[in-house]
């Protein structure tokens, strides 16, 4: 089976971070003063953050980087609760079962014991240990607080790399305690040079128009277009990818509830819409970014009017721009449906 190209072609270093040139050299400034301190990595999904913390590491402590960096998923303990305990081997010892039904503690106080005992551990052949923690915004109020805590205490010898794509979600003492660096899309163009590398090194025949096709799909989303660009391979092997190849096959990555939804908005029917919101939240696993951008691809290529398709458009963006400040989607996706509905 193929390696994931999202994973190949991972960075290794912070040279081979693609974008966000400011927050890059602010990071590596940092790591070469040797006074690293705790880092909050904000911005939308699939921007470089995730890459960019283990790159960070693998920089500061070598090949061996993982003796002294440790990574949590915090969506992992709060959506997926005491079944992603058990999963995980390092946390048997802690949680002493591998059966669910037997844990009694909650997993607030399991949290909270798991951070500190990887905190107060001391670095190996360091002078600081760090402890990253993807998606904080799911630790609820308590964690967070928590948290603030044990940066607090262990200060000393452990740096701790939090990444959000929703900031406002933070407490402000957690936000405070780290220096927030905004992690942005990458540009067009430096896209469009990645994707010619990566199908280089593939023996990809790629045309122009492939990856015009292929960058304006992503929209400086390296994942999405990684992603993408292997689907294509795979379906279109031993053929030069162009735009159509392109677009035949991010077709049939739209969801049809993404279509139920657009059909139920604008014959306002708001029932309708917030089923079709509750599938594809639950369902297809979509976040509200997510969502919002496959509506934006679809209304920008319906039938309607330039007036009318202009109007939804205004509506999708203004939708975007709530959600990056609020601190629940769901409510944000159901006033795009009632603005539709006007």
């Amino acid at each position: 089976m193929k390696d994931l190209w999202t994973v190949k072609y991972r960075p290794s270093n912070l040279d081979e971070v693609l974008g966000n040139e400011e927050s890059i050299d602010m990071i590596r400034r940092l790591v070469r003063s040797r006074n690293l301190p705790h880092l909050v990595l904000h911005g939308p999904e699939n921007t470089g953050k995730s890459s960019t913390a283990f790159a960070m590491a693998h920089e500061i402590y070598g090949e061996d980087y993982q003796r002294n960096f440790t990574y949590f998923n915090a969506s992992d303990f709060f959506e997926q609760g005491k079944r992603y305990l058990v999963r995980d081997k390092r946390f048997l010892r802690i949680i002493g079962t591998d059966d669910p039904s037997k844990i009694t503690k909650s997993v607030i106080s399991i949290f909270k014991e798991i951070i500190n005992e990887y905190a107060s551990m001391g670095p190996i052949d360091a002078d600081f240990k760090i402890i990253f923690i993807d998606n904080v915004e799911a630790f609820n109020s308590d964690s967070q607080h928590a948290l603030r805590r044990i940066m607090e205490k262990y200060t000393n010898t452990c740096r701790f790399v939090l990444s959000t794509t929703q900031p406002s979600k933070l407490i402000a003492p957690l936000r405070s305690r780290g220096l927030q660096l905004f992690f942005r899309h990458v540009s067009v163009d430096k896209l469009a040079v990645f994707i010619r590398q990566v199908a280089d090194n593939e023996n990809l025949s790629i045309a122009d128009d492939g990856i015009d096709a292929l960058g304006y799909h992503a929209n400086g989303n390296v994942a999405k277009a990684l992603h993408t660009l292997q689907m294509v391979s795979l379906q279109f092997q031993d053929s030069v990818i162009g735009a159509q190849e392109i677009y035949d096959c991010t077709l049939k990555e739209r969801s049809e509830n993404i279509t139920h939804l657009l059909q139920a908005a604008i014959s306002k029917d708001i029932i309708e819409a917030r089923k079709a919101i509750d599938d594809l939240i639950l369902e297809d696993g979509m976040s509200g970014q997510e969502i919002l951008l496959q509506l934006h691809a679809m209304t920008a290529s319906c039938n309607e009017s330039d007036a009318t398709i202009a109007g939804w458009i205004i509506k999708i963006s203004d939708a975007d721009l709530c959600m990056t400040d609020a601190s629940n989607e769901r409510i944000q996706l159901e006033a795009l449906v009632a603005g539709f509905c006007q």
